[in-house]
């Protein structure tokens, strides 16, 4: 769906390996823009990862993470934001579900 958005993206099967491609593009003075966040994830779940991020200290520190789950109760929302996420989205979602998202979260979309 990115790829019909038109928007480049990197993707990590697990928590751990989204830290390392962070690092990593932080050393080589890359910038994500926005960060979709599994949060049921092996290795390393999105709650800890994203934990991981907020607390790194690093510029990426506050970029912004969009939680994506199959969880839908409000009450899993509420987790997500705890855990430093700024925003939800809940599976299963459509393509203009990711296009507001997008919209909200990066100004040059």
């Amino acid at each position: 769906m990115l790829k019909r958005l038109d928007i480049e993206s990197q993707t990590a099967d697990h928590g751990g390996k989204a830290l390392t491609i962070l690092e990593q593009a932080h050393a080589n003075g890359e910038v994500f823009d926005l960060i979709l966040m599994d949060c049921q994830m092996p290795v390393m779940d999105g709650f800890e990862a994203t934990k991981c991020i907020r607390n790194s200290g690093e510029s990426y520190a506050n970029t912004p993470i969009i939680a994506v789950t199959a969880n839908a109760l409000t009450s899993d929302k509420e987790s997500c934001l705890a855990a430093g996420m700024n925003d939800y989205l809940s599976k299963p979602y459509q393509l203009d579900d990711i296009r507001e998202i997008l919209q909200d979260w990066l100004a040059h979309y």
